[in-house]
């Protein structure tokens, strides 16, 4: 296509907008609106000359990528303002690569202890085999993460809200004395998606999201992104092509389709989660309700500072002990008892924090975790109620 033939620049639009057509150009495929889905594996060059010279080609090999990936990548690009994007297969996936990426045997590195459970896995696993140190870092310390850095700390890693307990970090404080101590930072931000919050806007490296949930978004596929700056986008792409993982193009497809309507998807889950959060609340067999959009949160202030919305994963306590806990999940029937969120249906699980060492959660009652899909807020408020009757009988 000749430059007079390329459609103009679209003007600055919304999020909705940006979300419905994205960079893909359909002209660029005989006007189908939808990227193409392609498979393959192999990649035919034109001459040896093409073919000795192919890390110059736009798609060298399946593995490092097809017109499918490049996609979702340049889509996630655009919402996060990153210089790269790289997908993998797991959420899981996309906090693991980026930390082998940046890390090796000597270095330590700094992690929020209001963390993912399976990163922490990972990294008191994996990372510690590898002879990486590790520390667990309190979510409130804001810049007083200088005093715990080290000449060999390379990694500081982020996640806001803190995973079932839904702490606020200052996330500029934390990269700003991270960098001056010469570490990478990175940040889980599933939770909020770049609609809502844009880590490399407050200064973070690396901004990490499980595609699973929100731009998933029907709980029919796993997948992660990693989306870089400039500086360090090039050490993770070569460090996810060393190890050899990318994604299936039909999985891309899916995540594609998401993100078309992940921004009213969102609407309604931040509005359904919030109604339910303030209706808790009001619950004497209630002991704390913990969703950062709540005036009562101890760091609503910070999170309004910093967010621009909520989503639909939050926690409450309920009162009593995990005996109660599991009468009330037993009985629901709308919420499902499942692992992961984002998607359309709403789901409860039992929350455990025996792992953390610092952030310790509201000390009363039993937790619980609710994902708020798109069901009508009565109907998920009356299986509530019989969660809440049952537990009651004890």
């Amino acid at each position: 296509m000749s430059s007079e033939d390329s459609p103009p620049p679209r003007p600055q639009a919304g999020p909705n907008t940006r979300l419905a057509h994205g960079p893909y150009d359909p002209q660029s495929q005989h006007g189908f609106v939808n990227p193409p889905v392609v498979h393959g594996s192999t990649v035919l060059f034109t001459s040896t000359e093409a073919l000795k010279n192919r890390t110059r080609a736009t798609f060298s090999y399946g593995l490092s990528g097809t017109p499918t990936t490049k996609a979702l990548e340049d889509a996630l690009n655009e919402l996060e303002g990153s210089a790269g994007t790289i997908l993998l297969p797991s959420g899981l996936a996309a906090v693991s690569i980026p930390l082998l990426a940046f890390l090796s045997a000597g270095d330590h590195c700094l992690v929020v202890d209001s963390v993912y459970t399976p990163t922490r896995r990972f990294c008191d696993g994996t990372l510690t085999r590898l002879g990486v140190a590790v520390e667990y870092y309190d979510p409130d310390i804001g810049g007083g993460i200088a005093g715990l850095m080290r000449p060999e700390t390379k990694v500081v890693f982020l996640e806001a809200p803190g995973s079932n307990t839904f702490e606020i970090m200052d996330v500029r404080a934390v990269c700003d004395a991270a960098h001056a101590g010469g570490a990478v930072t990175m940040m889980d931000n599933t939770w909020a998606t770049p609609l809502f919050f844009k880590p490399l806007d407050h200064g973070v490296d690396l901004s990490i999201h499980a595609l699973t949930k929100y731009p998933g978004g029907h709980s029919d596929v796993m997948m992660g992104s990693v989306s870089a700056t400039a500086a360090t986008y090039g050490r993770l792409r070569d460090t996810q092509m060393q190890i050899g993982v990318n994604v299936a193009p039909d999985d891309v497809y899916l995540v594609l389709r998401g993100l078309k309507t992940m921004g009213i998807r969102l609407e309604r889950h931040q509005a359904s989660a919030l109604a339910l959060a303030e209706w808790l609340e009001s619950r004497d067999d209630v002991a704390k309700v913990l969703h950062p959009a709540l005036p009562s949160f101890p760091d609503h202030a910070l999170w309004r500072r910093q967010f621009s919305g909520a989503s639909g994963l939050f926690a409450f306590a309920l009162t009593g002990d995990a005996r109660r806990a599991a009468a009330f999940l037993d009985a629901l029937r709308l919420f499902g008892l499942g692992y992961s969120w984002g998607g359309h249906e709403s789901l409860a699980v039992p929350i455990d924090l025996s792992d953390r060492t610092i952030a310790k959660g509201p000390g009363v009652g039993a937790l619980i975790r609710l994902q708020v899909g798109l069901e009508e807020v009565a109907d998920l408020k009356a299986d509530l109620e019989t969660g809440f009757a049952a537990a009651n009988t004890l």
